[in-house]
């Protein structure tokens, strides 16, 4: 039976715990959505995707609730709440909701918030979230279309959405009668490792990526061998959704390295003037040069294309991106690349597999994985944020080709 289950607020959240885990020996199974079945594998830790990050608080809560439930019914007595290592959450969002409810559902009075990662940069001090040494608040997430975020203290960030209180580690009271949140400071892995030591006891834990292979290796008992398939022969493309500062940087990368990109331009797309059709037959007249297709802007074009609706033209790019991928994949096309965590959540449930085997990481929290139904096809899917700057160059080379042991 399983030991170790989590619930994360989107598909790319998901497999960046789920690559993670498996870096600390824990085999791992991540299941799109809340499966109607029992588990059918013998995996250790199992990752359920949601889409909570933006969706209504009352339904978040609800189906959070539901994912813990059926994660508690396969044996788990550890449990994760897992969330952006850059805490994106306005003060109406629902980290806060999610966590509280968790709590009052274990009956536990109190766990962690560990957004830090300090392998992408994410790390606290202080209680304060940094993002590669700066403050969250003066970061390019203070720009963040969806997810804007106004402040780096970690408190005050969840604060106004929770029922219960917020300590740094060293304000603890000696005695609290009502459930709180402890914020412990982490700014390197060895702190990452003393966290696990030090909570992971505690029947709930809730943050980032970063706690989830020193959470593995003390729940496992030491790193395990397995077979991984990592490639697999066919084509490939590469869709781009998200706006980050880094993604766009690894577009221009990508796209000065000679491989074929092409702009969706949103307000084309909203006017009909451009087709999910005629993108792939561009895509097919590149067969075996991995074409990139990007609706990534700059921050005037992002502003001009909302000038048509935010929410609109953001389902508008998701809907389209998961069509087309899903048309690659009748096509042929057997590695479907993605960046951007609503892009990449659109992609996933269009393509329909309903769980994935995780193998090795192009980069920190980005793993190849491997849908159950189809053995053949490989996704990688990969927040905005994450990744260097070949990560694109990366990914269509480690999904190419046979099988790796980790």
């Amino acid at each position: 039976m399983a030991i170790f289950g989590c619930i994360a607020d989107d598909f790319t959240g998901a497999s960046d715990m789920a690559s993670f885990l498996v870096k600390g020996g824990m085999r791992t199974q991540l299941f799109n959505g809340v499966p109607d079945g029992p588990l059918t594998s013998s995996a250790d830790g199992l990752v359920i995707s949601l889409k909570t990050r933006t969706q209504e608080t009352a339904s978040a809560v609800r189906d959070s609730l539901a994912a813990l439930n059926w994660l508690k019914g396969q044996g788990c007595t550890h449990f994760y709440i897992k969330y952006c290592s850059t805490f994106d959450s306005t003060p109406a969002g629902n980290i806060g909701p999610i966590c509280d409810a968790a709590l009052d559902w274990l009956q536990e009075k109190h766990t962690v918030l560990c957004p830090a990662l300090p392998v992408n940069g994410r790390t606290v001090r202080e209680g304060r979230l940094y993002v590669n040494g700066v403050p969250l608040d003066e970061s390019p997430m203070r720009n963040h279309p969806v997810t804007p975020m106004w402040d780096s203290d970690l408190r005050k960030l969840m604060g106004p959405q929770s029922r219960y209180a917020v300590y740094r580690e060293k304000d603890v009271p000696s005695f609290a009668d009502a459930p709180y949140y402890v914020v412990p400071d982490c700014e390197k892995d060895d702190d990452l490792t003393a966290i696990a030591a030090k909570y992971g006891d505690w029947p709930l834990l809730t943050g980032g990526s970063g706690l989830a292979a020193p959470l593995a290796r003390l729940l496992t008992q030491g790193e395990r061998q397995y077979l991984i398939h990592n490639e697999t022969a066919g084509p490939a493309v590469i869709l781009a959704g998200s706006c980050s500062e880094q993604t766009r940087r690894q577009i221009a990368q990508y796209r000065e390295a000679g491989r074929p990109c092409y702009y969706l331009d949103p307000v084309r797309l909203l006017r009909g003037e451009e087709t999910v059709e005629a993108l792939l037959q561009w895509v097919l007249a590149h067969p075996y040069t991995a074409p990139l297709i990007y609706s990534s802007g700059d921050p005037e074009q992002v502003a001009q294309a909302q000038r048509y609706g935010k929410e609109k033209i953001s389902a508008l790019l998701e809907s389209a991106m998961a069509e087309l991928a899903a048309r690659c994949v009748q096509a042929g096309v057997t590695r479907i690349i993605v960046a951007g965590g609503e892009t990449s959540g659109a992609v996933s449930k269009r393509l329909g597999f309903t769980s994935y085997i995780i193998g090795n990481s192009i980069a920190p929290g980005v793993p190849i994985m491997m849908p159950t139904e189809r053995s053949d096809i490989r996704l990688v899917l990969k927040s905005g944020n994450f990744g260097g700057e070949d990560f694109f160059m990366r990914a269509v080379g480690m999904t190419g080709g046979g099988c790796n042991a980790q």
